[in-house]
């Protein structure tokens, strides 16, 4: 029997679609104070990105790592703006839940602060990331005020810089020695005062980068630093197992490269004995 308008009326509603809740910028400092660890790994295109955000990533980083990860150079120095900003914007398309943030490459930020506003104001309008992260302490603070002011969200980087590779002699721990320490922290210290909204702290010892923590009331993304930070990143190649090498820090949580190059060589000799494409994936007429 048709239903009546009483009868479609009081019809009980289709349930909503499920849509997750954003983290946001204030999700960082909220997650700090609620003492829940923060995750974040780097994301460089839309396939990884929607994986990861599915999984409940809260952070993707759009890192400069993309370099010596994706493109085949030899470190982060050569990306450039326009590499980054295609990079993030595919991220940013996938991520339903996660803030997006992405790097500001070498020489594209460091001159002064109107150069670094420059530069992130593509990444948030053409990228369509949420927040930018640079590499440096006290002596980028007027670029982080500059942006914080501005409305653009800034997460530090201090301990190992990839970027600074060249002055500080490769890619070694930061941070040792009493001197060294005290100068990591006024560092951090500079970039909460000027508004940086987190730090990312690399390649320090766990002491200190404990210590760093619990100095300060925004939240600490450590990466080689132990478990004292407030939360952790990872290259996702490394933890994914794709890499052929992986520095000390690193954990591979799966095997996936081993898994996509069982599935080449499937392919490849399916196709060479002919048993694929097969009927079910052949159009008749």
């Amino acid at each position: 029997m048709p239903a009546t308008p009483r009868d479609t009326a009081s019809a009980p509603a289709a349930p909503a679609a499920s849509t997750p809740k954003r983290y946001r910028v204030p999700s960082l400092r909220a997650s700090k104070e609620a003492g829940e660890a923060i995750t974040m790994l780097t994301a460089y295109d839309a396939v990884t990105a929607r994986i990861f955000d599915e999984a409940g990533v809260d952070t993707l980083l759009v890192g400069d790592s993309i370099g010596n990860n994706m493109l085949g150079y030899a470190s982060t120095l050569p990306v450039t703006v326009d590499q980054l900003v295609v990079a993030t914007r595919a991220v940013a398309s996938a991520a339903r839940r996660a803030l997006v943030v992405t790097d500001l490459p070498f020489g594209t930020y460091e001159a002064s602060p109107a150069q670094a506003h420059a530069t992130s104001v593509r990444m948030l309008k053409e990228g369509g990331a949420n927040a930018v992260k640079l590499e440096g302490g006290r002596r980028i603070a007027e670029h982080v005020r500059l942006l914080t002011g501005a409305g653009i969200p800034v997460v530090g980087h201090l301990g190992l810089t990839p970027q600074a590779e060249n002055a500080i002699g490769g890619m070694k721990v930061q941070g040792r020695g009493e001197a060294a320490a005290e100068r990591l922290l006024a560092d951090a210290l500079a970039l909460e005062e000027a508004g940086a909204v987190a730090i990312v702290l690399e390649m320090i010892p766990a002491p200190l980068a404990e210590r760093v923590s619990t100095s300060l009331a925004i939240p600490t993304i450590g990466i080689g630093a132990g478990v004292g930070c407030d939360g952790q990143v990872l290259v996702w190649t490394d933890m994914a197992g794709m890499a052929d090498w992986a520095p000390r820090f690193a954990h591979a949580f799966g095997q996936v490269g081993e898994a996509l190059a069982a599935a080449s060589r499937d392919y490849v000799a399916a196709v060479r004995e002919r048993s694929f494409p097969g009927p079910e994936h052949t159009f008749a007429e």
